[in-house]
């Protein structure tokens, strides 16, 4: 299957969201494309060359209950491969000042995501290097992990608050404090 069939089958504009939630086809079958660790999707061994495609395919990504990922469209299930997350977040920046302000990062498709109940941070940890893995949720599923650099800048933006008793580094957003990690 070539993805500009799939793209073709998707009847939405790569900014619109289309509705994943009412499209429950049978699987077609695995498709060979993967997204790498580090954002690139690969096809047949070779990046995509074209973003507004890649843009597409992830607004048609999700992860079901059985831990993998598919592009789907009304009438097509792909299987295909993900090698950490989906999607990389960029760019932490602030809006706003204490409790009330705004977390918000970028995503390495262009959308722009406010930490908060809709989109929760979380900083969990690969377990063969106990290395932190901060991500996002993006959408029920689909996760934006932050890369080093990202994460290193998030750090910047932290404040040490303490939480039940127990120091910790985070950054408000939205009103609730986003645990970081420990100080020290």
């Amino acid at each position: 299957m070539e993805p500009e069939h799939i793209a073709k089958s998707v009847n939405c504009h790569a900014d619109e969201a289309p509705p994943l939630e009412k499209w429950h086809p049978e699987l077609t079958g695995d498709m060979d494309l993967t997204i790498t660790r580090d954002g690139q999707w690969m096809y047949q061994g070779h990046p995509i060359p074209r973003e507004s495609a890649t843009r597409l395919f992830s607004r048609i990504l999700r992860r079901e209950d059985d831990g993998e990922f598919y592009l789907v469209t009304p009438v097509e299930k792909w299987r295909i491969q993900v090698e950490d997350t989906p999607l990389l977040a960029h760019s932490p920046t602030l809006r706003g000042e204490g409790r009330d302000q705004v977390l918000s990062v970028t995503t390495n498709m262009g959308d722009t995501l406010d930490i908060g109940e809709a989109h929760p941070l979380d900083i969990g940890h690969y377990p063969q290097t106990g290395e932190p893995r901060p991500v996002v949720l993006v959408r029920e599923g689909i996760e934006a992990r932050l890369p080093r650099s990202a994460f290193y800048h998030l750090v910047e933006l932290a404040q040490e608050q303490n939480v039940d008793g127990e120091p910790w580094l985070g950054v408000f957003s939205q009103g609730k404090f986003w645990k970081i990690g420990k100080p020290g």
